[in-house]
């Protein structure tokens, strides 16, 4: 049984090769939220995948996981609050006039500021039991 939940440690960091993908396969959608106030949306969709891929990396291998999973974290709860939570509340999306379109996008902006905050608990978690290279951060 050990064997089986050990593959934990591979599958969570593994799972966020979904987001290297869309970032890499679709720019302008990861581009598109990026905050307006915020320039260049492309150069921040590249970069964030970098990062990522970077956590994914170094989470699997094992060297400075640690620092990488408390980054991470720090990734996914900012996206939380500068992102999905605005938009949730109708912020970049044009509320002028209430259609079904824009409700179903706020509430779907909803269920990922909740999503993220869930994945920045599992990543906390994961900093403090799982992480095994405690050089930086301790």
């Amino acid at each position: 049984m050990n064997k089986i939940l050990s593959i934990g440690r591979y599958l969570f960091p593994l799972s966020f090769l979904m987001y290297v993908g869309l970032h890499l396969g679709k720019p302008e959608v990861g581009a598109a939220f990026v905050p307006d106030y915020i320039p260049f949306p492309l150069f921040w969709n590249y970069f964030t995948m970098v990062c990522i891929l970077l956590f994914i990396i170094s989470a699997v291998i094992g060297k400075y996981d640690k620092l990488a999973y408390s980054l991470m974290a720090s990734y996914v709860v900012l996206m939380a609050l500068l992102v999905h939570l605005p938009r949730a509340m109708g912020h970049e999306l044009g509320t002028e006039t209430m259609t079904p379109d824009l409700a179903r996008e706020m509430e779907l902006e909803m269920v990922n500021f909740f999503r993220n905050l869930m994945v920045t608990g599992a990543l906390l978690g994961f900093a403090k039991f799982v992480a095994r290279d405690k050089r930086i951060i301790g």
